[in-house]
């Protein structure tokens, strides 16, 4: 599945739903999901790593979807126009 697909898949579950909450509410949801990435990652308690990566990604098409944002279009900021340097 790509990128576009997986956003779009997102999209078609959940989109109602996520319009309604707004980016605001949305975010906050995908904070929390960084938190319990951030935890499984510091190897705190029986967190599963991949599932917590999978609801992060989730989370970030549910925000790029309610903000018009397609991100496979907006990786080409990497894969097509080239980033130079590093953070």
């Amino acid at each position: 599945m790509t990128i576009r697909e997986f956003q779009q898949f997102i999209r078609e579950k959940y989109y109602a739903t996520d319009v309604a909450r707004g980016t605001s509410g949305t975010f906050m949801w995908f904070v929390e999901e960084v938190g319990e990435l951030a935890s499984a990652l510091a190897g705190d308690g029986g967190h599963n790593k991949s599932e917590e990566f999978a609801d992060v990604l989730a989370w970030l098409c549910t925000l790029a979807n309610i903000n018009d944002v397609d991100l496979t279009d907006a990786v080409e900021k990497y894969t097509v126009r080239g980033v130079e340097g590093t953070k």
